[in-house]
């Protein structure tokens, strides 16, 4: 019997989840632990913001309208999530009271609470107070009389504040709040403390909002008996034409009377903060009551990313594993020359990510190279990337960028980017209103006099973001066959507006042929399988979420066909034990984000990769790219890296029905797939050099 595909919220939950898990994990070193978390809480933040604030405008909508435009119900889907979740944030603190601050004092160094400074560093925090913190605080009253949430301080979204209780007879009486949001924007989240006299060694760090509360009396000239933290997290505002297709879009403005751009979504408290000041907070906001998450003392673990590490203490964190140079880009002067000769393949962060601005640069300075065009999902504040195309522009040469300025949280720094570019003379694209440009492209063309026209092309799975290139594993495809660059010609026409299709002959590109063109390859696998020949598919991705695709994939397993998917996040399908598929999950230092889809092909396994999950949003309202990989030595390093991670048994994790997120264990030898992976291009770039 097959089991039922599990929704998509859950099984983003589930994903979150193995983030936890490495946070609990006494394997892994100390203060990547405390980063673990910090993980968890940004991406449980962001999913408030966006896939709950969906939620609760559907709420919105009339029951029958609702029942004709979905197939759940907003309501039933929000009590599943507030239950995954409360669960997930006990665990939570668990983790960080029970296993995190103990191993801190073990190691001696101490995260203290407002009460627990020595008199030395109570007067520190008193004088970091009133030069440092004091000169940014606002303090707002909250009377007892319901008033409307427009007359309050307007709260951004992540904003911590701390809910003051007074300690006086009439406060009670009137039940009055006094509200301060921390400055966490102009000041650090932690502060090193002096050593107390009693402990010259010990390492000792206090919370921004702990020196604010040991000063609150003082400052306010009132009686405080605790400021009880809490933290509002808002509508991301952008997310109905980012999550759901366009005529679902259109439906739902349609009947929305109103949209409240900015609404909350999740009102996460200090569990202790009393059940009248909570209720009050409640009323006066907005929120119901399934916006009312209950947590710690302290929020916003996302700032833990910024935990003061001990000088000297680097053995509390991850192995330095700094880029290794590709063996044949770090021998040769010109990469243009190198792709000439045959295909490259770049692999972030294991190699450095230098390559690509160097080949930008390399190609501005080449007299016969007349044009650049790109795609710009996501880029960096300050990009090396667009610093060398602005270069180019100043050499004269043609650039041609689409910029997406739909890039959820990115949408800033696109757009900055997206500017520079037009000031200094390029042709500059911006975002179509149905479809989002997710693909990661660069073309440089050069003109050689009485000859062709040669493409040098760029074709990859992560974005053109050297931040990201440090911690994403992602995959480059550097290529000069004419029949590819051609192809990405097509698609740049297609983003500037020219009405035409692409008519590719090698790539596959969404939302036009992707779809199709693999599920016609899952299907040659599954003719395969029925004439008794080797058929098998072996695909790596973020998400597997489109039922099409699962219902594809589980088509040809029941055929014979050998399905083995690597899925680092959402996964709808959890295989049943009597099913011939096999599911992990990796989750580890760097985060998996590859796109890789390989096919037994008969004699000559086809292998592809690009920017495209198997997820109805990438497979429809998005416009992809997935090349073939058409060199035979290229491809088999491609089958190699996912051999090296399928045989992962210390981060992998099974995707299976009644196994979910159960390490994978076992077998001869330890193996790591990111640490093997980086062994493994430091060891073949040592034979390559000699």
């Amino acid at each position: 019997m097959l089991t039922e595909l599990i929704k998509r919220d859950t099984s983003w939950l589930h994903f979150n989840a193995r983030v936890l898990q490495e946070a609990a994990d006494e394997r892994v070193p100390l203060y990547e632990r405390i980063k673990f978390l910090a993980i968890y809480s940004s991406n449980l933040d962001e999913f408030y913001r966006v896939r709950v604030a969906s939620l609760r405008q559907f709420k919105k909508l009339d029951k029958a309208d609702r029942r004709e435009l979905f197939n759940f119900k907003p309501k039933r889907e929000l009590k599943s999530i507030r239950k995954i979740v409360a669960a997930q944030q006990e665990e939570f603190g668990q983790i960080f009271r029970g296993q995190i601050l103990p191993q801190l004092k073990k190691e001696n160094i101490h995260l203290l609470h407002w009460n627990e400074m020595s008199p030395n560093q109570t007067e520190f925090a008193a004088g970091y107070f009133d030069k440092e913190i004091k000169p940014h605080l606002d303090l707002h009253w909250l009377p007892a009389e319901q008033v409307a949430s427009s007359e309050l301080p307007f709260l951004k979204s992540g904003q911590l504040c701390l809910a003051v209780e007074l300690d006086e007879e009439t406060a009670r009486e009137t039940e009055e709040i006094a509200l301060v949001p921390l400055p966490t924007k102009k000041q650090p989240r932690f502060i090193v403390l002096p050593n107390p006299e009693s402990d010259p060694d010990g390492y000792y760090v206090i919370f921004l909002d702990s020196i604010v509360r040991a000063n609150l009396a003082r400052w306010i000239g009132r009686k405080v008996a605790f400021g009880y933290s809490f933290k509002l997290s808002r509508d991301a505002e952008l997310y109905i034409e980012n999550e759901f297709d366009g005529e679902l879009h259109r439906k739902i403005e349609h009947r929305l009377s109103q949209r409240e751009d900015g609404l909350p979504t999740r009102f996460l408290y200090d569990s202790n903060m009393p059940k009248w000041m909570r209720k009050r907070l409640k009323n006066t906001l907005g929120l119901s009551k399934y916006d009312m998450i209950p947590g710690s003392r302290y929020q916003n673990f996302m700032d833990f990313f910024s935990f003061p590490l001990p000088p000297g203490r680097e053995d509390l964190a991850y192995e330095d594993l700094p880029p290794l140079p590709h063996p044949r880009l770090n021998s040769e002067d010109s990469i243009m020359e190198s792709m000439d000769a045959s295909d490259l393949l770049l692999h972030f962060p294991y190699q450095k990510y230098d390559y690509v601005p160097k080949l930008i640069r390399e190609a501005a300075d080449h007299p016969e190279v007349t044009k650049f065009q790109i795609t710009l999902y996501r880029v960096a504040g300050k990009s090396a990337v667009v610093t060398e195309l602005l270069r180019a522009l100043e050499k004269g040469k043609e650039v041609e960028a689409f910029v997406e300025t739909k890039a959820r949280f990115d949408e800033a720094s696109n757009l900055y980017w997206g500017k520079q570019l037009e000031a200094a003379g390029a042709y500059v694209r911006y975002s179509y209103p149905a479809v989002k440009v997710h693909t990661k492209l660069l073309h440089i063309q050069r003109e050689i006099p009485g000859q062709k026209t040669v493409h040098y092309t760029y074709i990859g799975t992560g974005n053109f973001n050297e931040k990201t290139a440090k911690i994403y594993t992602d995959h480059a495809l550097l290529t000069c066959r004419p029949r590819i660059g051609k192809d990405v010609q097509q698609v740049f026409q297609l983003l500037k507006g020219n009405l035409i299709l692409p008519n590719c002959k090698k790539l596959l590109v969404a939302p036009f042929t992707l779809a199709r063109g693999i599920s016609d390859m899952i299907d040659e696998e599954i003719k395969r399988a029925k004439a008794g020949e080797t058929a098998y598919l072996f695909f790596k991705m973020n998400s597997l979420e489109e039922e099409k695709m699962i219902n594809k994939i589980r088509e040809a397993a029941a055929a014979g066909v050998d399905v083995k998917l690597i899925v680092r996040g959402i996964c709808r399908l959890q295989p049943g034990p009597e099913e011939n598929i096999e599911i992990i999950s990796i989750v580890d230092r760097f985060l998996e984000h590859a796109r890789v889809y390989i096919f037994g092909g008969g004699d000559v396994e086809k292998v592809y990769m690009g920017s495209a999950d198997l997820m109805d949003r990438n497979l429809y309202r998005r416009v992809e790219v997935v090349t073939p990989v058409e060199d035979p030595i290229l491809r088999l390093e491609m089958r190699r890296i996912l051999d090296i991670q399928w045989r992962d048994n210390q981060k992998a994790r099974f995707l299976s029905y009644g196994r979910l997120n159960e390490f994978r264990k076992g077998g001869e030898g330890v193996f790591r797939a990111q640490t093997d992976l980086y062994r493994y291009f430091e060891r073949r770039d040592d034979i390559i050099e000699r």
